[in-house]
Protein backbone atom coordinates (compact mmCIF):
# COMPACT_ATOMS: atom_id res chain seq x y z
CA UNK A 1 0.00 0.00 0.00
CA UNK A 2 2.85 2.39 0.81
CA UNK A 3 4.50 1.68 -2.55
CA UNK A 4 1.29 2.59 -4.37
CA UNK A 5 1.04 5.82 -2.36
CA UNK A 6 4.64 6.80 -3.16
CA UNK A 7 4.11 5.99 -6.85
CA UNK A 8 0.98 8.14 -6.93
CA UNK A 9 2.80 11.00 -5.19
CA UNK A 10 5.68 10.82 -7.70
CA UNK A 11 3.31 10.90 -10.67
CA UNK A 12 1.45 13.85 -9.13
CA UNK A 13 4.75 15.72 -8.57
CA UNK A 14 5.97 15.17 -12.12
CA UNK A 15 2.64 16.21 -13.62
CA UNK A 16 2.57 19.38 -11.51
CA UNK A 17 6.05 20.26 -12.80
CA UNK A 18 5.01 19.88 -16.42
CA UNK A 19 5.30 22.78 -18.85
CA UNK A 20 2.11 24.81 -19.16
CA UNK A 21 1.19 26.17 -22.56
CA UNK A 22 0.80 29.77 -21.40
CA UNK A 23 4.51 29.84 -20.45
CA UNK A 24 5.66 28.95 -23.98
CA UNK A 25 4.56 31.77 -26.39
CA UNK A 26 6.52 35.01 -26.71
CA UNK A 27 5.09 38.51 -26.17
CA UNK A 28 1.69 37.32 -24.98
CA UNK A 29 0.54 40.86 -24.12
CA UNK A 30 0.84 42.19 -27.68
CA UNK A 31 -2.57 43.38 -28.96
CA UNK A 32 -4.13 41.74 -32.00
CA UNK A 33 -3.71 43.42 -35.39
CA UNK A 34 -0.98 45.64 -36.78
CA UNK A 35 1.11 47.77 -34.45
CA UNK A 36 3.68 50.31 -35.66
CA UNK A 37 5.95 52.19 -33.27
CA UNK A 38 8.94 54.46 -33.67
CA UNK A 39 12.28 52.86 -32.81
CA UNK A 40 13.90 55.04 -30.19
CA UNK A 41 16.01 52.59 -28.19
CA UNK A 42 18.58 51.47 -30.73
CA UNK A 43 22.03 51.87 -29.26
CA UNK A 44 25.21 52.82 -31.12
CA UNK A 45 28.07 50.43 -30.59
CA UNK A 46 30.95 52.05 -28.69
CA UNK A 47 34.58 51.02 -28.85
CA UNK A 48 35.94 49.49 -25.64
CA UNK A 49 39.29 48.44 -24.25
CA UNK A 50 40.63 45.18 -25.77
CA UNK A 51 38.51 45.60 -28.90
CA UNK A 52 40.14 44.75 -32.21
CA UNK A 53 39.58 47.22 -35.03
CA UNK A 54 40.14 46.37 -38.67
CA UNK A 55 41.22 49.69 -40.20
CA UNK A 56 41.89 50.02 -43.91
CA UNK A 57 42.71 53.24 -45.71
CA UNK A 58 42.77 54.34 -49.31
CA UNK A 59 44.09 57.61 -50.70
CA UNK A 60 45.80 59.03 -53.79
CA UNK A 61 49.11 57.58 -52.59
CA UNK A 62 48.92 53.79 -52.80
CA UNK A 63 52.42 53.25 -51.39
CA UNK A 64 51.57 55.16 -48.23
CA UNK A 65 48.26 53.31 -48.02
CA UNK A 66 50.08 49.98 -48.08
CA UNK A 67 52.32 51.04 -45.20
CA UNK A 68 49.27 51.95 -43.14
CA UNK A 69 47.26 48.85 -44.05
CA UNK A 70 50.12 46.51 -43.16
CA UNK A 71 49.32 47.43 -39.56
CA UNK A 72 46.32 45.12 -39.83
CA UNK A 73 48.69 42.19 -40.23
CA UNK A 74 49.85 40.63 -36.98
CA UNK A 75 48.60 43.41 -34.70
CA UNK A 76 46.50 40.89 -32.79
CA UNK A 77 48.88 37.98 -32.57
CA UNK A 78 46.69 36.03 -30.16
CA UNK A 79 43.85 36.03 -32.66
CA UNK A 80 45.71 35.41 -35.92
CA UNK A 81 44.50 32.48 -38.04
CA UNK A 82 46.22 31.28 -41.16
CA UNK A 83 44.55 31.44 -44.53
CA UNK A 84 44.49 28.78 -47.22
CA UNK A 85 47.97 29.76 -48.40
CA UNK A 86 49.36 29.98 -44.88
CA UNK A 87 49.24 33.77 -44.89
CA UNK A 88 47.81 35.41 -41.72
CA UNK A 89 44.42 37.02 -42.23
CA UNK A 90 44.12 40.71 -41.35
CA UNK A 91 43.02 41.10 -37.75
CA UNK A 92 43.36 44.72 -36.82
CA UNK A 93 44.58 47.13 -34.19
CA UNK A 94 44.03 46.33 -30.52
CA UNK A 95 42.57 49.02 -28.25
CA UNK A 96 44.93 49.10 -25.27
CA UNK A 97 44.12 49.56 -21.59
CA UNK A 98 44.29 53.33 -21.99
CA UNK A 99 41.66 53.19 -24.73
CA UNK A 100 44.15 54.01 -27.49
CA UNK A 101 45.19 52.41 -30.77
CA UNK A 102 48.72 52.71 -32.10
CA UNK A 103 48.54 53.76 -35.76
CA UNK A 104 51.17 54.39 -38.45
CA UNK A 105 51.99 58.09 -38.93
CA UNK A 106 49.77 59.12 -36.01
CA UNK A 107 50.99 57.05 -33.09
CA UNK A 108 48.56 56.83 -30.16
CA UNK A 109 44.94 57.77 -30.91
CA UNK A 110 42.19 57.73 -28.28
CA UNK A 111 39.15 55.81 -29.56
CA UNK A 112 37.53 54.31 -26.45
CA UNK A 113 33.92 55.42 -26.10
CA UNK A 114 33.65 56.43 -29.75
CA UNK A 115 31.48 54.79 -32.38
CA UNK A 116 33.30 53.32 -35.37
CA UNK A 117 31.92 56.23 -37.41
CA UNK A 118 33.33 58.85 -35.02
CA UNK A 119 36.64 57.01 -34.80
CA UNK A 120 36.84 56.94 -38.61
CA UNK A 121 36.21 60.67 -38.93
CA UNK A 122 38.76 61.42 -36.18
CA UNK A 123 41.53 59.39 -37.82
CA UNK A 124 40.74 60.74 -41.30
CA UNK A 125 40.97 64.29 -39.96
CA UNK A 126 44.31 63.63 -38.24
CA UNK A 127 45.78 62.01 -41.37
CA UNK A 128 44.56 64.86 -43.56
CA UNK A 129 45.71 67.63 -41.22
CA UNK A 130 49.15 66.08 -40.86
CA UNK A 131 49.34 65.69 -44.64
CA UNK A 132 50.42 62.09 -44.20
CA UNK A 133 47.99 60.94 -46.89
CA UNK A 134 46.22 62.68 -49.75
CA UNK A 135 42.44 62.66 -49.31
CA UNK A 136 42.36 59.57 -47.09
CA UNK A 137 39.21 57.46 -46.85
CA UNK A 138 39.00 54.93 -44.00
CA UNK A 139 36.96 51.86 -43.26
CA UNK A 140 36.72 50.69 -39.64
CA UNK A 141 35.09 47.48 -38.49
CA UNK A 142 34.94 45.84 -35.07
CA UNK A 143 36.47 42.40 -35.58
CA UNK A 144 35.81 40.79 -32.20
CA UNK A 145 32.08 41.56 -31.77
CA UNK A 146 30.59 38.48 -30.13
CA UNK A 147 27.79 37.43 -27.79
CA UNK A 148 27.36 34.35 -25.59
CA UNK A 149 24.13 32.43 -25.08
CA UNK A 150 24.01 29.91 -22.23
CA UNK A 151 21.42 27.88 -20.37
CA UNK A 152 18.25 26.20 -21.61
CA UNK A 153 18.65 26.73 -25.37
CA UNK A 154 19.18 24.36 -28.28
CA UNK A 155 22.79 25.32 -29.02
CA UNK A 156 24.53 27.25 -26.22
CA UNK A 157 27.80 28.86 -27.23
CA UNK A 158 29.71 31.97 -28.24
CA UNK A 159 28.58 33.56 -31.51
CA UNK A 160 30.47 36.14 -33.61
CA UNK A 161 28.45 39.08 -34.93
CA UNK A 162 29.32 40.35 -38.40
CA UNK A 163 27.48 43.69 -38.22
CA UNK A 164 27.26 46.30 -35.46
CA UNK A 165 23.61 45.56 -34.73
CA UNK A 166 22.01 42.51 -33.12
CA UNK A 167 18.89 42.13 -30.99
CA UNK A 168 18.24 39.69 -28.17
CA UNK A 169 15.74 37.88 -30.43
CA UNK A 170 18.37 37.42 -33.14
CA UNK A 171 20.91 36.18 -30.60
CA UNK A 172 18.53 33.55 -29.24
CA UNK A 173 17.69 32.56 -32.80
CA UNK A 174 21.40 31.96 -33.48
CA UNK A 175 21.40 29.60 -30.49
CA UNK A 176 18.50 27.60 -31.95
CA UNK A 177 15.77 29.24 -29.82
CA UNK A 178 14.76 28.43 -26.25
CA UNK A 179 13.84 24.91 -25.26
CA UNK A 180 10.23 24.25 -24.29
CA UNK A 181 11.35 23.96 -20.65
CA UNK A 182 13.03 27.39 -20.57
CA UNK A 183 11.61 30.24 -18.49
CA UNK A 184 10.79 32.91 -21.03
CA UNK A 185 10.17 35.52 -18.36
CA UNK A 186 13.57 35.09 -16.72
CA UNK A 187 16.44 35.77 -19.15
CA UNK A 188 19.57 37.10 -17.47
CA UNK A 189 21.69 39.59 -19.41
CA UNK A 190 25.23 40.20 -18.14
CA UNK A 191 26.93 43.23 -19.68
CA UNK A 192 30.38 44.74 -19.08
CA UNK A 193 30.96 48.22 -20.41
CA UNK A 194 33.33 51.04 -19.47
CA UNK A 195 34.50 49.27 -16.32
CA UNK A 196 31.03 48.42 -15.01
CA UNK A 197 29.13 45.11 -14.90
CA UNK A 198 25.35 44.99 -15.17
CA UNK A 199 22.99 42.08 -14.48
CA UNK A 200 19.50 42.57 -15.90
CA UNK A 201 16.47 40.26 -15.91
CA UNK A 202 14.44 40.33 -19.14
CA UNK A 203 10.95 39.03 -19.94
CA UNK A 204 10.39 37.58 -23.42
CA UNK A 205 6.65 37.38 -22.79
CA UNK A 206 6.28 41.13 -22.41
CA UNK A 207 6.07 43.56 -25.31
CA UNK A 208 8.00 46.05 -23.15
CA UNK A 209 11.16 44.24 -24.24
CA UNK A 210 10.94 45.89 -27.68
CA UNK A 211 11.41 49.32 -26.06
CA UNK A 212 13.98 48.17 -23.50
CA UNK A 213 17.47 49.73 -23.62
CA UNK A 214 18.75 46.12 -23.54
CA UNK A 215 16.84 44.90 -26.60
CA UNK A 216 19.89 45.69 -28.74
CA UNK A 217 22.95 43.77 -27.55
CA UNK A 218 26.50 45.02 -27.19
CA UNK A 219 29.91 43.43 -27.59
CA UNK A 220 30.64 40.59 -25.10
CA UNK A 221 27.05 40.49 -23.79
CA UNK A 222 26.09 37.19 -22.14
CA UNK A 223 22.53 35.82 -22.17
CA UNK A 224 21.68 33.12 -19.63
CA UNK A 225 18.35 31.33 -20.10
CA UNK A 226 16.93 29.97 -16.85
CA UNK A 227 15.44 26.43 -16.99
CA UNK A 228 12.03 25.81 -15.42
CA UNK A 229 11.23 23.30 -12.68
CA UNK A 230 10.01 20.93 -15.42
CA UNK A 231 13.56 20.71 -16.75
CA UNK A 232 14.88 19.68 -13.34
CA UNK A 233 12.01 17.25 -12.82
CA UNK A 234 12.71 15.46 -16.11
CA UNK A 235 16.44 15.22 -15.41
CA UNK A 236 15.81 14.15 -11.81
CA UNK A 237 13.36 11.46 -12.96
CA UNK A 238 15.95 10.13 -15.41
CA UNK A 239 18.54 9.82 -12.65
CA UNK A 240 16.00 8.10 -10.42
CA UNK A 241 15.14 5.63 -13.18
CA UNK A 242 18.81 4.86 -13.72
CA UNK A 243 19.22 4.28 -9.99
CA UNK A 244 16.19 1.98 -9.94
CA UNK A 245 17.50 -0.06 -12.88
CA UNK A 246 20.91 -0.40 -11.26
CA UNK A 247 19.29 -1.54 -8.02
CA UNK A 248 17.26 -4.19 -9.84
CA UNK A 249 20.34 -5.41 -11.71
CA UNK A 250 22.23 -5.60 -8.43
CA UNK A 251 19.48 -7.74 -6.88
CA UNK A 252 19.41 -10.03 -9.93
CA UNK A 253 23.19 -10.42 -9.81
CA UNK A 254 23.03 -11.22 -6.11
CA UNK A 255 20.35 -13.87 -6.68
CA UNK A 256 22.36 -15.47 -9.49
CA UNK A 257 25.50 -15.68 -7.35
CA UNK A 258 23.47 -17.26 -4.53
CA UNK A 259 22.06 -20.03 -6.69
Amino acid sequence: MKKIFYLFAAVLFLSSCGVKYETIPYFTDLPAGNLAEDINNQTILKIQKNDILAITVSSLDEKSDAYFNLGNMGAAQASITSGAAGIPNPNGFIVDQQGNVQLPYLGSVKVEGLSTYDARKLIETKLDEGKFLVRPVLKIRLVNFKISVLGDVQRPGVYPVQSERITIIEALGMAGDLNITAKRNDILLVRENLGKRQQVRLDLQSKDLFNSPYYYLENNDVLIVTPSAAKYASVDASYRNVGLVLSVLSVIALVITRF
